[in-house]
């Protein structure tokens, strides 16, 4: 039995990696740090049995042909057998309530193939949220289906709103050549099924009906399980000092997109993972840390953002510099960055502390 639980809940990029490096890193370091140290064990929670790869959700909605779903969906259990049951367990749940009923992955890849079902034969198509998820599927779907009339809702006064106008106005006209209307400062309010369609109530009183309607308008945290006192207005975890990553109370960590801190880029998840478990073991070693002391996180805040338009390139800059299209290929347009996706789940970023 271990003397001190660790309990990481969620098990996306953010939840995998910190599983990962305190199981590899820090757990061993706390157990060494003393001779009477206490034996740690580390409890993932997940909502579903598999990883999903999201970053690839563009393309894996548009065709099954081009990354296969078993590419996308990785089961989570595997990525953990190398650690012993004194130091591990995988709970498949929800974190509010944790119980042996177990969700899977069927509902998301159910929605997944519905689409790609209804793309074929789609006339109209509209997609609600012009971040980088609704510029790339609004890119990959054109390329597929030309034949579609595609509509692509900004929300906003343009495209792509982190990066800087121009770069917005050049994925606007690509995806304009490809055939895809942008229309600006209009939101989806409501959706409604009728029959095989979708009509959905905008936010100037109209309404549309479509073959297909995909909704990227972004996530909302999976906060409410939380007391309140431990969330920002926007139902987001309180980080108290960002260089540390220290929650709302003592004992407490947010990283991720469920972090006050995070501007929902890939980077304040990468970049935090080893400044968060060092912090963790500051804390837990106490005056056993030694000479070690916390790492702290430096946030990204330079514009660093990568968007496919179809698979031959795309728009983004990497620290502030705009990036030609081959390079958005290069690195990511290509194929979604799939080949991450094993090593996200077998921890092999942070094989090396």
């Amino acid at each position: 039995m271990a003397d001190h639980n660790i309990v990481v809940i969620g098990a996306s990029y953010a939840g995998l990696g910190t599983a990962h490096y305190l199981l590899k890193h820090t757990i061993p370091a706390l157990e060494k740090a003393s001779s009477n140290a206490p034996k740690y064990k580390l409890t993932l929670i997940s909502a579903t049995t598999h990883f999903y790869h999201k970053v690839g959700a563009p393309r894996f909605l548009a065709s099954p042909d081009l990354i296969p779903l078993t590419k996308a969906f990785l089961p989570i259990e595997d990525g953990f057998k190398g650690y012993d049951a004194d130091h591990f367990q995988l709970v498949t749940g929800q974190a509010k309530a944790v119980d042996e009923i177990k969700r899977t992955i069927d509902k998301t890849i159910a929605a997944l193939e519905a689409t790609q079902s209804a793309l074929p034969a789609a006339k109209t198509g509209l997609i609600a949220g012009g971040g980088p998820a609704g510029t790339e599927s609004a890119g990959e779907i054109a390329t597929l289906f030309p034949q579609a009339e595609i509509t692509l809702l900004s929300g906003a006064d343009r495209l792509l709103t982190r990066l800087r106008p121009a770069i917005g106005a050049t994925a606007e006209s690509k995806l304009s050549a490809m055939g895809v209307e942008t229309v600006h400062d209009l939101r989806a309010d409501s959706t409604a099924k009728v029959g095989s369609q979708t009509t959905v109530q905008l936010s100037d009183g109209t309404s549309r009906t479509v073959d297909v309607y995909i909704n990227a308008t972004g996530i909302r945290p999976n906060t409410g399980f939380l007391p309140r006192s431990w969330l920002t207005e926007k139902n987001y975890v309180i980080t108290r000092d960002k260089t540390s990553l220290r929650g709302p109370v003592d004992g407490v960590y947010a990283i991720g997109d469920v972090a006050g801190y995070s501007l929902g880029g890939a980077l304040d998840i990468v970049d935090a993972v080893r400044p968060l478990c060092s912090t963790i073991f500051a804390d837990l070693a106490g005056s056993n840390a030694g000479n070690v002391k916390p790492q702290p996180f430096n946030q990204t805040v330079t514009e660093t953002q990568l968007v496919p338009i179809g698979p031959s390139g795309g728009v983004g800059s990497v620290f502030g510099w705009r990036v030609p299209s081959f390079v958005v290929w290069l690195i990511k347009s290509r194929d979604y960055m799939i080949g991450t996706a094993p090593g996200t789940v077998n921890g092999d970023r942070f094989v090396k502390a």
